[in-house]
């Protein structure tokens, strides 16, 4: 059994349900502390919600989700006495929202606490034409400001987070979105998903499979598929010598959709909700990403180049990936110019595999040892 580092248990409070885990945020929660706790003392505490059989972190459901649960007192309460039967060392909130309370933690427990911060908040809600953004803007600085430390997803947040709400860089660290895949998948493996989907969704072995997947009840990632429907698919239509289909994995469709079957005719297929997207990943010929509001980095980008598949993106779908990292597997075009997209993705070939600075760097076991060594040397 792997030895954890002592002196350390850190309460995590998550402000809204992450099980099942099906979304990128959710996803980043749930299997972020799957794998710190191997190496740390972890227990979640957030919204009545059942864990699935098999997740080893202890959680206790303190609160119901509930809009009012946000401004609810009685959660320091309740929070201090649970601290105290366990000794909690740290605290760490998801998103900034629950400051507040953190920060009475910190003042009248004597409990530190980190912001884990999946993106810049306001930005992403300004992004969406919120008018109340600003508010949000003022409150989430200085909610980082406060805190002992803070973990981003990406090196661009923790720059902005830097030089905007005047933050010490010390306190600041890249804690990304991350992957369990250590290596890109087999030859085989990718050919019998191909074939598997292939057969189910009746597409030819002269198609391309294109691929698009995220969370549906998602303003930017609905915004995302009628980009797909309104301006992408015309434009390939148009295309000669370029047999292809679309694939639409997500669940949470608007109801304004529900003639989507007409679009099969147009190349376009909706699988809706899929009990394991990797199949649909490995299938891929390419994976298209037209996302231009919300903020942070796009997990589904972070799955597709774990998965070896080339990416066409927009710039700014492709945030938090440096090409460094990715190497050659996306193909990043201006926001809103889908001609260029439209044409990456007709001149977009098998591209060098998905290199080992891909899986050192998003591999979600090497992110909680970074995010170990913050805690010990807090």
């Amino acid at each position: 059994m792997q030895t954890k580092t002592p002196g350390i248990k850190v309460a995590v409070l998550v402000p809204y349900p992450i099980f099942p885990a099906a979304t990128g945020g959710q996803k980043c929660i749930a299997d972020f502390y799957s794998y710190l706790s191997q190496d740390v003392n972890v227990t979640l505490l957030g919204t009545t919600n059942q864990p699935p059989a098999g997740y080893t972190v202890p959680f206790k459901g303190i609160m119901r989700a509930h809009k009012f649960r946000y401004i609810n007192p009685l959660l320091f309460f309740k929070i201090k006495k649970i601290a105290k039967q366990e000794a909690f060392t740290h605290l760490i909130i998801e998103h900034p929202y629950f400051g507040w309370l953190a920060v009475l933690l910190q003042t009248y427990c004597k409990l530190p606490f980190l912001v884990r911060s999946h993106n810049i908040e306001a930005i992403r809600f300004k992004s969406m034409h919120k008018w109340w953004w600003n508010i949000l803007w003022h409150y989430e600085r200085w909610v980082h400001r406060k805190a002992a430390a803070s973990f981003f997803i990406t090196p661009e947040d923790a720059d902005f987070a830097q030089n905007h709400f005047n933050l010490d860089h010390t306190k600041c660290h890249v804690i990304t979105y991350g992957t369990h895949l250590q290596h890109i998948p087999t030859v085989e493996e990718r050919k019998m998903a191909s074939d598997a989907v292939r057969q189910l969704h009746q597409i030819k072995a002269s198609e391309k499979i294109l691929l698009f997947n995220g969370s549906l009840n998602y303003q930017p990632n609905i915004d995302a598929v009628i980009t797909i429907i309104n301006f992408i698919n015309p434009l390939l239509l148009n295309a000669q010598h370029f047999p292809y289909k679309i694939i639409i994995c997500g669940a949470g469709l608007p109801a304004h959709f529900n003639n989507f079957e007409a679009y099969q005719l147009q190349h376009i297929i909706y699988a809706g909700f899929v009990p394991d997207v990797s199949i649909y990943f490995k299938a891929a010929d390419i994976f298209i990403n037209p996302v231009i509001k919300g903020g942070g980095i796009k997990t589904k980008l972070v799955e597709a180049v774990g998965y070896n598949v080339s990416c066409v993106s927009t710039s700014s779908g492709a945030f938090g990936l440096d090409a460094a990292v990715a190497g050659k597997k996306i193909k990043v075009v201006p926001d809103g110019d889908w001609q260029s997209f439209t044409n990456a993705i007709l001149n977009t070939e098998e591209s060098q595999n998905t290199g080992p600075a891909f899986f050192n760097y998003f591999y979600w076991g090497n992110i909680a040892k970074k995010a170990e060594a913050v805690l010990t040397n807090m």
